[in-house]
C-alpha cells in the first residue's frame, strides 16, 4: 500500500460533485473509505458540502478524481461501495490488474424494466447473492426491507433468461390470520392470490408484463400456495418459499424434499414475524437446528443494516428490537 505523507497541500483543488449520492456509502463508515484513499495516494482529501476537494500533485490527484467519479457512477447505477470494491476501484486507476477481484460493474444481476441494474446494496446483500449463485438451497432469514424475496426473484429472472433452467416456481403458505381463507370471495386462486401479491410484484419489476402473463399461462412460472406441492418433484427449476416463518416443521420438510435434479431452491423468512398459533412449531426456526453444517445449505442471516426500503423502516426493526429484549428481559426477572 502507498503511504501519505501526511503535509501541507497548497494550489487549486480538484473538486468532484457528490450531488444527489449517498455520502455515507461514498465515503464509508464514518469517513474510512477517505482515510483509506488518502492512504493509498499522495493527496489530502476535503469534504464540503456537495462536493470532494482533492489536493496534491497533478497526477496523484487526476487518479483520485478518476477513483471518486467511478464509485460515484457505481452508486448512481444501484451498485454498493464495500472495501473490496474499493480495492479494486483504487488499483483499477493505477493501472493494476486484479483479475481475481470482481469489477465494481461485475455484481449486477440484471436490470429491470426501467433499465435500471439491480446490484446488491450491502455486504449482507452481496453475501446473499453469492450464496444463491453458489449452492443448491439457501435459507435466507431476516426482518422486513432487507431484499430477502425480491433478490431472489430477480436470480430467478436471471437464471431463466441464461436458460439454466426452465421454470421458476413461487411459493407461499396460505396462513389463516384474521380471516378465514373459506369465507373470502372467489375461487381457490382468488383466495390465495393476496397472500402471493409480493411475488407477482417483483416479477413485474423484472419482465414485462405481458411476458410475466404468458409465462405464468404456459407454465414457465408457476405462482403456488404451499400446499400444492405436495407429491411433487420440480427438476429444472429456481424454487422460492417466501415467507417460510408461516410454515410447520412438516410442511418445511415436505417443502425441501420436493428438489429436484438441475435445481435450486432459496427459502425466505423473518423470524420475528410468525403467524403460526403456536411459534414454536415454524419450520424455519427449525431448520437450523436440524440442517446447518451440510454441504450445499447455506444459511445467510440478513439484519437490520441490510434494509433497503425507507430509512424509517430500519429505525422500526431497531425499536421493536428493543422492545422485545426488554419485555424478555422482564420475564427472566
Amino acid at each position: 500500500m502507498g503511504g501519505s505523507k501526511r503535509t501541507k497541500f497548497s494550489g487549486r483543488p480538484l473538486v468532484v460533485s457528490t450531488i444527489g449520492i449517498d455520502q455515507r456509502q461514498l465515503f464509508g463508515q464514518r469517513g474510512a473509505y477517505l482515510r483509506e484513499i488518502e492512504l493509498e495516494f499522495p493527496v489530502k482529501i476535503v469534504a464540503r458540502g456537495d462536493e470532494i476537494q482533492i489536493y496534491g500533485d497533478p497526477e496523484p490527484s487526476e487518479q483520485v478524481k478518476a477513483l471518486f467519479e467511478d464509485m460515484i457512477r457505481h452508486i448512481a447505477d444501484g451498485g454498493y461501495i464495500s472495501e473490496q470494491t474499493l480495492q479494486y476501484a483504487i488499483d483499477s486507476v493505477r493501472g493494476i490488474n486484479r483479475s481475481e477481484v470482481p469489477a465494481l460493474d461485475d455484481d449486477r444481476i440484471l436490470l429491470t424494466n426501467r433499465k435500471v441494474p439491480l446490484r446488491p446494496r450491502s455486504e449482507g446483500q452481496r453475501h446473499y447473492v453469492d450464496a444463491i449463485f453458489g449452492s443448491d438451497l439457501v435459507f435466507a432469514i431476516g426482518p422486513a426491507g432487507t431484499g430477502k424475496t425480491y433478490l431472489a426473484v430477480a436470480c430467478a429472472v436471471r437464471f431463466l433468461k441464461e436458460r439454466r433452467i426452465d421454470r421458476i416456481v413461487l411459493v407461499r403458505p396460505a396462513v389463516e390470520t384474521d380471516e378465514k381463507l373459506g369465507f373470502l370471495p372467489g375461487d381457490m386462486k382468488e383466495k390465495v392470490d393476496p397472500y402471493l401479491r409480493p411475488l407477482y410484484d417483483a416479477l413485474y419489476d423484472m419482465l414485462p408484463r405481458g411476458q410475466v402473463e404468458r409465462y405464468l399461462e404456459n407454465g414457465v412460472i408457476e405462482v403456488a400456495p404451499l400446499a400444492f406441492m405436495r407429491g411433487r418433484t420440480l427438476n429444472n427449476s429456481f424454487i422460492i418459499l417466501d415467507e417460510a416463518q408461516n410454515t410447520t416443521i412438516r410442511q418445511m420438510k415436505m417443502f425441501l424434499t420436493r428438489l429436484g435434479m438441475n435445481s435450486k431452491t432459496v427459502i425466505t423468512g423473518d423470524i420475528t414475524q410468525i403467524d403460526l398459533a403456536d411459534k414454536s412449531l415454524s419450520g424455519l426456526l427449525n431448520a437450523p437446528k436440524v440442517l446447518e453444517g451440510i454441504p450445499g445449505i447455506e444459511f445467510v442471516y440478513l439484519t437490520d443494516r441490510d434494509v433497503v426500503r425507507h430509512p424509517l423502516v430500519q429505525e422500526i426493526i431497531m425499536a421493536y428490537e428493543r422492545w422485545e429484549n426488554g419485555k424478555d428481559k422482564q420475564v427472566e426477572e
